[in-house]
């Protein structure tokens, strides 16, 4: 059994803490946040894992391994707020291409911070209001259903204390079409975010713009392939590469 002990290094430090607030990360995505090569962000991401701060888990055959925080990292983060974040069948392939977009737009945008859903959510329970969430509608006793995006882009120029942060979805199956038209509705009405972009799988595309034409949300809701922002498997060698020219930010 691994004993965990503290971050070796600010570094060591600062990808425990991005592990932490996307709750699992990819070898690939490490190496586009960081800006190293496969390589060297695996043996980075080893070397936290083998201070007992982060595990990984394969869950998947041929697909990379998901890192994930440990209770002993989650401490030794000094971040609060935040529980272990589990891996399963079930959510690996989202959690992958999650992780891997969050990379990606932090190279697109490096004049934005990107969030990860439960940062947001965590964020919006202290804050006691939807910061970047759509309003889906009322529950028992009026609590509101909000739909969370999976990322958030915010800007930081201080200079842009007005601007809106960009809600971001990564949607890799398809949706029953009421519950995607439901959707699209919330987030055409919602006006806490400048708008929302969606980064879909092939088969998602002709649904979704079914439903953000029948919501009449297109001057708020954009749309563009996975394969135009990350491509690749993570395990052939290849990094990850943005591409700055085919995502809006002002969906």
């Amino acid at each position: 059994m691994v004993q965990a002990s503290t971050p070796s290094s600010p570094e060591q430090l600062a990808l425990l803490r991005w592990t932490v607030c996307l709750g699992a990360v990819t070898a690939d995505a490490a190496a586009a946040h960081g800006e190293w090569t496969l390589a060297s962000a695996r043996a980075r991401l080893h070397a936290v894992e083998r201070a007992g701060l982060l595990c990984s888990r394969r869950v998947l055959a041929g697909r990379p391994a998901l890192y994930t925080a440990t209770r002993a990292g989650l401490r030794a983060s000094g971040l609060h707020g935040f529980e272990p974040c589990r891996v399963s069948v079930a959510n690996a392939p989202h959690a992958t291409e999650c992780a891997r977009v969050a990379a990606a737009l932090e190279q697109a945008y490096p004049d934005h911070y990107v969030m990860g859903e439960r940062e947001l959510r965590r964020d919006e329970r202290e804050a006691a209001t939807p910061l970047a969430s759509a309003l889906l509608g009322r529950g028992p006793g009026g609590t509101p259903l909000l739909h969370r995006p999976d990322v958030v882009l915010w800007p930081q120029d201080a200079s842009s204390d007005e601007r809106l942060p960009v809600a971001v979805e990564v949607e890799l199956t398809i949706k029953a079409p009421r519950r995607l038209l439901e959707i699209c509705r919330a987030w055409a009405r919602c006006r806490c975010v400048a708008g929302t972009l969606y980064i879909v799988a092939p088969d998602v595309q002709k649904p979704l713009a079914r439903a953000i034409t029948q919501a009449q949300a297109a001057e708020r809701i954009a749309a563009v392939p996975l394969a135009a922002l990350v491509c690749g498997d993570g395990d052939d060698g290849d990094e990850r590469a943005a591409a700055e020219s085919t995502v809006p930010v002002d969906a």
